[in-house]
């Protein structure tokens, strides 16, 4: 499949009459592998999907840590407090390594939060579901943190230098994460039946949702075939999925956990394993605003800017005395 889109991808760029010098240039670099820094000459489409996807990326981080939060007070032992109190700070540390990537292009961070709380912008469609129980704070681990490591290891070797170093970073805590997920689950599904049967409820509710966060089948996206060209994608969003599920099938049945696919069997002859259909109705319907949390999320976010001004009025006053001070 990301043959398939590389070569389409390939194919609108070989109109070598109609690209420049500078163009042609640009992509041998590409395909040579060779990184492309801020300095760099870039063709402005490669930078919008850059900005495009590095801020979506950022937003979801940021709006990543609302779901979790409601349960940083409620957390069973005081070990899991702290540890989830950890994880929500590293989202917060991926968001600021990915507003920072996305600056390196010429955007400013203030315009790209103003893109996401006038509901312009756009991030994963995964984090607004609600958490009902704290099963739920497992299955974010080990499903949504699981999949964002399977989507996110190969943007380590994307061609834009700034995107691909902070990947490094966040790949690593990712990992972190979805360890901690995984082990909230074994503990649930070592305990009593109340609780397995609280973490089937869970992996029942974020299943679906956490195959959708890979996207659209690559037929019906209309940026894979460009990105995977510029070596921005290098992975089709089927091929990730896919992988997802491979890896992940296992693990539930280490549990003793249902996958709620009644489709879903292995097959010898692909060495894959075979699943459902995706409800890519209810994936556009989150997207477009009408998921379970998509109003409380925007709102939360917004109140939080908000409140916040004050210190960030504090920071940059406190910036302009020293900087006074020093030219004094």
């Amino acid at each position: 499949m990301y043959a398939q889109l590389v070569e389409t991808g390939a194919q609108r760029l070989r109109g070598v009459d109609e690209m420049s010098a500078q163009e042609q240039a640009f992509q041998q670099r590409i395909d040579a592998g060779v990184k492309i820094e801020p300095k760099d000459w870039m063709p402005e489409g490669y930078r919008k999907t850059l900005v495009r996807q590095i801020s979506q990326h950022a937003h979801s981080e940021i709006v990543g840590q609302l779901p979790e939060g409601n349960w940083a007070t409620r957390a069973p032992t005081l070990l899991r407090k702290a540890i989830l109190l950890a994880k929500i700070q590293d989202e917060a540390g991926h968001g600021l390594y990915l507003y920072s990537a996305a600056e390196t292009l010429g955007v400013s961070r203030d315009d790209l939060l103003a893109a996401l709380h006038s509901g312009k912008a756009k991030y994963s469609s995964i984090f607004n579901y609600p958490t009902l129980s704290w099963a739920d704070i497992g299955a974010i681990g080990w499903l949504v943190d699981g999949s964002a490591i399977i989507n996110q290891i190969p943007l380590c070797r994307c061609s834009y230098g700034p995107y691909s170093r902070a990947m490094i970073r966040v790949c690593k805590e990712e990992s972190f994460h979805a360890r901690q997920g995984y082990d909230i689950m074994l503990a649930l599904c070592r305990g009593s039946a109340e609780q397995k049967a609280m973490a089937q409820d869970a992996l029942n509710r974020w299943w679906w949702p956490s195959l959708m966060m890979f996207g659209p089948s690559d037929a019906e996206s209309v940026n894979s075939a460009q990105s995977a060209a510029w070596r921005i994608k290098l992975h089709s969003n089927d091929e990730l999925r896919q992988k997802m599920v491979d890896q992940t099938v296992p693990q539930a049945e280490h549990l003793g956990l249902t996958v709620p696919d009644p489709e879903l069997r292995w097959n010898e002859a692909t060495g894959h394993y075979d699943f459902g259909a995706i409800d890519w109705a209810e994936f556009h319907a989150v997207l477009k605003g009408h998921g379970p949390c998509n109003r409380e999320r925007l709102r939360t976010r917004v109140q939080a800017w908000e409140d916040g001004q004050w210190f960030r009025d504090a920071l940059v006053a406190h910036a302009e005395k020293q900087t006074s001070r020093a030219a004094a």
